[in-house]
């Protein structure tokens, strides 16, 4: 059975920043010397991002860094320069708590309106994120600011990373099969700006450089006549030999990301041959796919999504668009783009592709 999507909403934190303005604060904040300072200008110059949202104002990270670096006074009365590393794991989610829920009720409202649904209708509600955490937290915020029912069930699907909203989905298309007739809410909402790490270490700033914070919602149904788009099927691949690849691990100063160069090789290597075998054993030969909804992890995820399928760049055009109007948000990005792809008509069998910790592959057939 599959899961009729009835609409989706998507929703942009109120302050922003071109990615000239995103460079300059990396230069002020992780106070590079000038060597250091080329590479981060080659490094945000190369993101592929223009413009990103952030729930969390220049000035807070700017703050954050102020009380970090501290003159201290050595013994021998040499005034030292030390750097911590910021706010702490427990301020953050401070902010966390009060602007997540902002984001995502205003995500919610617009599916619910687009969908055409009562919020009083839906049954189930499952959220996503990775980038924050607090209970009762944005479900129950969901459920008394939207004026859904007390008896909605609830599930939550945490820190699977940047394909988290393909797993909601998994979540929501199982629901909607177990529990007919089911109408389900799927809410992906991440704060990536609040994990902006202050060191200097360059294999930790390709996050600073790329992420953005953003709130997506899904409204789907065990059946509707009008709806035109379904999840059809739901796959998954733990890629072999990657577990160091990349890892998303909770520190004292936010959540501390690992990202591999390995990663782009190992997509290019593995991906077509699970890929086929998948969209097969779903009655999908690979050249039937339409159109394609690849997480945009950065400019070298997606070229070599496009290198180890053998699809041409035009393919992943809208992922390069939301990668550049609102960089990468984390779990909503997809749906970002699967908003986009719907309102273009384009061409089904569509298939959704994202990638997280493991690494492992996540997709979602779409008819």
């Amino acid at each position: 059975m599959s899961l009729a999507i009835l609409g989706i909403g998507t929703a942009l934190p109120p302050f922003s920043m071109t990615q000239e303005q995103a460079a300059e604060l990396a230069r002020l904040v992780n106070m590079p010397g000038d060597s250091q300072a080329a590479v981060l200008r080659a490094l945000y110059r190369r993101a592929g991002v223009k413009m990103r949202y952030t729930a969390v104002p220049h000035e807070t990270v700017l703050e954050w860094n102020r009380a970090a670096a501290e003159l201290v006074a050595s013994p021998g009365g040499v005034t030292e320069h030390v750097v911590t590393r910021g706010a702490t794991t427990f301020e953050r989610m401070q902010i966390y708590a009060r602007e997540a829920p902002k984001l995502a009720v205003f995500a919610a409202r617009e599916a619910l309106q687009r969908a055409e649904v009562s919020a009083a209708d839906v049954t189930h509600l499952v959220t996503v994120s990775c980038t924050g955490f607090d209970a009762p937290g944005v479900d129950i915020q969901l459920i008394q600011q939207l004026g859904l029912r007390p008896t909605v069930q609830r599930t939550n699907v945490g820190f699977m990373g940047c394909h988290g909203a393909l797993n909601g989905l998994r979540v929501a298309r199982g629901l909607a099969q177990a529990d007919a007739p089911a109408v389900v809410l799927v809410s992906a909402t991440e704060l990536c700006s609040l994990h902006y790490f202050l060191p200097w270490q360059p294999n930790r700033f390709v996050g600073n450089a790329i992420f953005g914070d953003g709130s997506a919602a899904l409204i789907g149904a065990t059946s509707s006549p009008d709806a035109e788009w379904h999840v059809a099927a739901n796959g998954a691949c733990l890629i072999p030999d990657s577990t160091d690849a990349m890892s998303w691990t909770v520190g004292d100063y936010g959540f501390e990301m690992e990202l591999s160069p390995r990663i782009p090789d190992l997509i290019r290597e593995h991906l077509r041959p699970w890929l086929e075998q998948w969209l097969s054993e779903n009655g999908v030969s690979f050249g039937d796919v339409g159109s394609w909804g690849i997480h945009p992890g950065g400019p070298r995820i997606l070229r070599a999504v496009e290198e180890g399928l053998g699809i041409d760049p035009q393919a992943t055009a809208i992922s390069r668009d939301v990668l550049a109007e609102c960089g990468n948000m984390s779990s909503p990005t997809v749906l970002f783009i699967l908003d986009r792809l719907r309102r273009a008509d384009a061409p089904r069998p569509c298939v959704l592709l994202g990638f997280g910790p493991g690494l492992a592959a996540e997709a979602t057939l779409l008819r």
